[in-house]
């Protein structure tokens, strides 16, 4: 991955991206997007650095802003935040953190990290932390604050959250049709424009899809479906404990893994989950997925499904080489 940063940052790409979960081979291999990003920090000089995302309930608000304007200051202030109210049953459970409360924490605690950020002697009292007089330091490099992000799924009410703050949206249309997800997004813009329209200020979307770019159709079928396939399995064992659990805060999850189990691979790529192609296939799908989802960036997944580190960057390498040029075309 280290790798795959540096080649993506002499190409001129926009961002590294990376995400926070534990205890399972879904995302557990990058505990801490920080450290992550902090080590691409030292071997590039234009890409930015994007956690996507924290997640605000299993942890302190002190420490978050702390930390990410640590690696802001690292970077030179190349870092984007985005957070996440997490959904995994088994990293509740094992940080020891009520589920039927992780939209009122995650709020609570992205507010505060922006105080600590923009304010000094802040004091807090919430049903989740509370502290007196904090001035968190180091203090960020960008003004007034690194820009925030925040991911939405399914929940109309977190997609309408989002805008009213003003924030990026980050979203992830695998479990989703294109159409479905284009409503969502629809929520986000209208929220946005409705409480800061008239501040000059324009929402983001940036949209993140496994992509593979083959030598040819039959190759990109053959390795990209392979790898899509694991994919698939790992996040369904992941999301196996939702079979027993059920949360307020958490409406349409539970029997998550057999709505992923019952997803096809070809099926995936075909309906716009995946971009899986050649060269020419991934240009007309980039296209398609653009204009449908009216995204403003792609934070294309080239880590998926155990893919070797040979394989990741021949593909990515075709996707610099040859898609880029005949997207921008």
């Amino acid at each position: 991955m280290l790798t795959l940063s540096s080649l993506a940052d002499q190409a001129g790409l926009s961002h590294v991206k990376m995400t926070e979960h534990y205890l399972h081979p879904y995302g557990g291999y990058c505990p801490n997007p920080l450290t992550f990003l902090a080590a691409v920090a030292a071997r590039t000089r234009r890409i930015r650095l994007m956690t996507g995302c924290l997640l605000p309930a299993f942890h302190h608000p002190v420490q978050l802003a702390a930390e990410t304007a640590m690696v802001d200051a690292l970077s030179g202030g190349r870092l984007d935040v985005g957070f996440a109210r997490a959904y995994l049953p088994y990293e509740f459970e094992t940080f020891g953190v009520r589920m039927d409360e992780s939209r009122a924490r995650y709020e609570a605690t992205i507010k505060a990290v922006l105080r600590l950020w923009t304010e000094q002697g802040v004091s807090e009292r919430t049903p989740f932390f509370s502290y007196q007089d904090a001035t968190s330091l180091p203090r960020p490099v960008q003004p007034p604050h690194p820009p925030v992000w925040g991911a939405a799924v399914r929940s109309r009410q977190s997609f309408a959250w989002l805008g009213e703050q003003g924030f990026g949206l980050l979203v992830t249309p695998t479990l989703s049709s294109l159409a479905e997800m284009r409503d969502h997004i629809e929520v986000y813009r209208e929220a946005f424009e409705d409480n800061h329209g008239s501040t000059g200020r324009s929402p983001r979307v940036a949209a993140s899809l496994p992509l593979y770019v083959g030598a040819t159709e039959v190759e990109a079928a053959r390795t990209g479906d392979a790898l899509l396939g694991e994919y698939l399995e790992v996040w369904a064992e992941a999301t196996d404990s939702w079979r027993s659990t059920r949360s307020a805060d958490y409406q349409g999850y539970t029997g998550m893994a057999t709505a992923i189990r019952g997803l096809d691979v070809r099926a995936l790529r075909e309906s716009g989950g995946a971009v899986v192609g050649s060269v020419e296939r991934v240009v007309d799908r980039v296209s398609e997925v653009r204009a449908e989802l009216t995204a403003d960036c792609f934070l294309w997944q080239v880590d998926f499904g155990g893919v070797t580190g040979q394989v990741a960057e021949t593909s990515l390498r075709r996707f610099i080489d040859e898609v880029l040029p005949a997207l921008a075309g």
